[in-house]
């Protein structure tokens, strides 16, 4: 396998090498480049046998001796150095699978690349990785790696996948217990499939993985109401929340009497659903799911608290609108009336999502229509705050393609885009606004 080398660092030791664009990458110490994986691994040892192709098809070796871990200054055509895999399952709760026409092309993208799990913290199924690259994973060292194992049970998390190999987790998870590959784990809870029985030998199989197995988040199914012709689910109730989370904690509490920390964690979105107030900042240890919107408000609320006693109030009011999801919005409202003995009054409306339903209650899927249709002509003169994971990445863009340039001229106000997930950064730029 060959890999077009589209540029060259300057003063680099390929620069040095002579290596220029248009060449080509063709192995390392003999050995196959697949990927970026395989490059990284091999191109940091301190004596390297680099075998390379030129522009007009000729080939050359070069020895080199540097620094361990020192780069060699190539860059390639794609950041992998190969495409994307993307995921053979059809799994009942797949959420692009129930996203509408009219959305982003790259939000209907399904990659299950266990690359991108290693690299970025993407979670994947395993169950798209054959026995050579699973192979190729140990050989790695490719961890730590996020998991949705779902099920451990054979025949359920076969159902909840479509996909026959899917009965594979525990001999899977098992080999990377054994060869000392770290992993985290999420479940995506689905009433009537994966809780209950199943879901407490579930978080009881991922424990005994522990502390190879490092944390497990709980996360309740999503559902729009663009379901038709898929699997017949529906959202977990007040009670299956409630009782989920009951199983969660009481495992959760062994486990740090045991350890020290609590491995097992239920998403803030469980427990808004079970109308349960959120475990104590302290609870989360420190925040491996993070990313799955566990222990999201609590830390935003601490930043948000702690930054703020550095600040004096402002010597005249301010009046902010703001929109939050209709799931956070109680929270945020609660946590912005510290902000009134500074002079700040922020107002929250909770958005209700008419693109995807009003199931989706979480506020990164607002999209601008929805936005228009709760608060046009309710906001008056004042600036709109708005979180910034609303829209695209590097991107004033939402989810259903209207830009903030076009919102603000529909609303007839200016929006100033603040973050979502770092209470101190958003004081510090509020309290700048002036």
């Amino acid at each position: 396998m060959k890999h077009l080398i589209t540029g060259v660092d300057k003063d680099s030791i390929a620069e040095e090498l002579g290596v220029k664009s248009g060449y080509k990458l063709c192995s390392i110490n003999g050995e196959e480049v697949v990927d970026v994986i395989d490059y990284e691994h091999l191109s940091t040892n301190e004596q390297l046998l680099i075998t390379f192709e030129t522009d007009d098809g000729k080939t050359f070796e070069a020895e080199v001796e540097k620094d361990l871990y020192e780069p060699l200054g190539l860059n390639f055509e794609k950041g992998l150095m190969d495409g994307i895999r993307s995921c053979r399952n059809r799994c009942v709760f797949c959420f692009i699978d129930q996203m509408p026409k009219n959305v982003r092309t790259s939000l209907k993208v399904k990659d299950d690349d266990w690359r991108l799990s290693f690299i970025m913290g993407n979670y994947i199924t395993l169950t798209n990785v054959d026995d050579e690259e699973f192979e190729r994973i140990i050989k790695r060292k490719a961890g730590p790696l996020y998991v949705s194992v779902h099920a451990t049970d054979p025949e359920v998390r076969k159902r909840m996948m479509t996909n026959k190999t899917a009965d594979r987790i525990m001999p899977r998870l098992q080999r990377l217990y054994d060869e000392n590959i770290k992993f985290n784990c999420q479940i995506v809870l689905c009433p009537e499939l994966n809780d209950g029985d199943i879901l407490k030998r579930t978080i009881e199989d991922l424990i005994s993985f522990y502390p190879v197995s490092q944390s497990l988040a709980v996360v309740p199914v999503g559902l729009t109401k663009f379901r038709q012709g898929l699997f017949p689910l529906r959202c977990l109730t007040k009670a299956e929340a409630a009782t989920a989370i009951d199983m969660i904690e009481s495992y959760q509490n062994k486990m740090r009497e045991e350890y020290g920390e609590g491995f097992a964690y239920a998403s803030d979105e469980l427990y808004i659903i079970a109308d349960r107030e959120l475990p104590k900042y302290e609870m989360y240890d420190d925040f491996p799911q993070i990313e799955n919107g566990v222990g999201l408000l609590r830390k935003f609320e601490n930043e948000f608290i702690f930054a703020l006693k550095s600040k004096k109030p402002l010597e005249k009011p301010v009046y902010y609108e703001s929109i939050s999801g209709v799931s956070a919005a109680p929270f945020m409202a609660n946590v912005f009336k510290r902000l009134e003995e500074y002079n700040i009054f922020i107002n929250v409306n909770p958005i209700r999502n008419s693109f995807f339903g009003e199931t989706v209650t979480v506020t990164g899927l607002i999209c601008a229509c929805d936005i228009i249709s709760n608060i046009k002509g309710k906001i008056g003169n004042k600036k709109l705050l708005i979180p910034r994971n609303m829209m695209k990445e590097q991107e004033e863009i939402f989810l259903d393609g209207v830009t903030q340039s076009e919102l603000e001229k529909e609303l007839g106000t200016s929006i100033i885009s603040l973050s979502p997930n770092d209470g101190e950064e958003f004081i510090n730029k509020l309290f700048s606004m002036r």
